[in-house]
């Protein structure tokens, strides 16, 4: 009689170490491992190249983690995830599977992919078994006292904390290496190098070395970010031209880290008792747990991953159709300094600093009145850390059509929030070096008072003061006719 192997399918996951669903198929017993590429899926999820090209180097890597666990990894393409479950009825009969485990992913045509395969395993007498990973709690599982989910983020965080005081969320084990598998004919599979040379051609500037792939190397950026900079993060978090963030975002999207160790290494030093006794630690589990509320709303209300906002009154906003100044906020030449510096360093890094993420987007949705959705779609074509949940819900909080979003008055200054975090214009020079010969007042408005001094820099595409007082008056009239 032939072994019977348990399938661990994985997807932005892509770790050996505490993996809920790894764990638990190595638990069943002898365990192969699976990836399907899908890349007409990324194109229509507008998935950047950077992203892509990230996620297959730790491809490769994961596949040598898995070959030390004697675990053999099949990868395989299907461009279409509408086509996944066809593929499962052929795997299945080709190889001797029992069960299929994976961890939870929560766009709708995630969940909607997973049930069509469901169907057919259950169908053979087979289980998809599914596990919370990507959250500190399962989605569905954090609840007002009418039990209704939350709308508004400080509500949620207090439960969060509730919920944390007794126990932290607990590691999975790594699993210890399987017997080798000597009588397995794994059916071919893609090349990975070869596919990861297709999406090269299209990252215009490679700075593919500063985003090392492996476990190994998180987890040591980690323990780097909770040991010598958690306690000035509160502080230097919002200031772009310094290291105060973790950067750890790219990691923890396709899953080389897990959201349980960053909340592990945060409370390392208490001995993994909940115990707050810094502002920058409980700052930065904070934004663990915005990143933790937006994968809960993505679930609570899908309709947030179909283009339409959380509030249904916000979509009757007439936002304004300017295919020009959008090319112009794209390629950073609005004439708004740190507007500019901002869109630049996404372009040719992959990455832009959260609070200039914050002051393009509202720049966009308020200044210009243009969609938000368009810019929230040209993030996802560029950011290496593109998430659905948190790239959605960032851009709705700016254009103040999400849940717990920003009134739709307050509107950032961009002038003022350069001039603030950005004060000697560091962040300024580095990705708008036509500037750097300006003093530092001066560069933050290269032409206020009439200056000429800028050079090959363009005019403010927009009065601020003006734009802003026009936006207020269009949110205002939608939301109270």
């Amino acid at each position: 009689m032939s072994t019977a192997y348990q399938l661990i399918w994985f997807r932005q996951d892509l770790r050996v170490q505490d993996h809920a669903a790894l764990w638990h198929a190595t638990q069943a017993g002898p365990t192969i491992a699976l990836v399907i590429l899908s890349p007409r899926q990324w194109q229509l999820h507008h998935d950047a190249p950077i992203k892509i090209d990230f996620y297959l180097r730790q491809l490769q890597s994961l596949k040598e983690e898995l070959a030390r666990l004697n675990i053999p990894l099949l990868v395989h393409t299907i461009p279409l995830w509408k086509d996944v479950p066809e593929y499962f009825a052929t795997l299945i009969q080709q190889l001797p599977i029992q069960h299929v485990y994976a961890n939870i992913e929560l766009g709708v045509n995630e969940l909607k992919r997973d049930q069509a395969v469901q169907k057919l395993l259950n169908q053979q007498h087979k289980e998809l078994v599914l596990f919370h990973d990507r959250t500190l709690f399962p989605v569905g599982s954090i609840r007002n006292q009418s039990n209704l989910p939350y709308q508004v983020f400080g509500a949620f965080k207090k439960t969060c904390y509730q919920r944390l005081q007794p126990a932290l969320p607990q590691c999975y084990p790594t699993p210890a290496p399987q017997q080798a598998i000597t009588d397995l004919k794994l059916i071919p599979s893609t090349d990975i190098k070869t596919l990861q040379l297709d999406y090269r051609k299209h990252i215009p500037h490679s700075h593919n070395h500063e985003w090392q792939v492996g476990e190994a190397y998180a987890l040591q950026q980690l323990d780097h970010f909770v040991k010598e900079q958690l306690d000035h993060y509160q502080l230097a978090r919002d200031f772009p031209a310094r290291a105060g963030t973790s950067q750890l975002s790219a990691y923890l999207n396709i899953g080389i880290i897990s959201i349980r160790q960053c909340v592990q290494a945060l409370f390392r030093s208490q001995q993994g008792h909940f115990e707050i006794q810094s502002d920058g630690q409980q700052s930065w589990l904070d934004e663990l747990l915005w990143r933790e509320f937006y994968q809960h709303i993505l679930f609570d209300f899908p309709h947030v991953s179909r283009h339409l906002p959380f509030k249904p009154s916000t979509q009757a906003i007439p936002w304004r159709d300017d295919p020009v100044a959008l090319a112009k906020w794209q390629q950073g030449r609005t004439g708004i300094p740190i507007v500019d510096a901002g869109m630049r360093q996404m372009l040719a890094t992959g990455w832009m600093h959260n609070r200039v993420r914050m002051i393009c987007a509202m720049f966009l949705s308020k200044n210009l009145l243009i969609d938000w959705r368009k810019g929230e779609q040209w993030f996802m074509q560029h950011l290496i850390d593109g998430d659905l949940a948190a790239n959605n819900g960032g851009w709705q909080w700016c254009a103040s059509t999400g849940t717990d979003a920003v009134p739709y008055f307050r509107i950032f200054n961009p002038v003022s929030q350069s001039q603030k975090f950005d004060p000697h214009g560091k962040y300024l020079r580095k990705w708008l070096p036509e500037l750097a010969h300006l003093d530092d007042k001066m560069i933050h408005e290269p032409y206020a008072n009439n200056n000429i001094q800028a050079v090959d820099y363009p005019a403010a595409m927009v009065d601020l003061k003006a734009s802003r007082a026009h936006a207020i008056e269009v949110f205002k009239r939608c939301l109270h006719a």
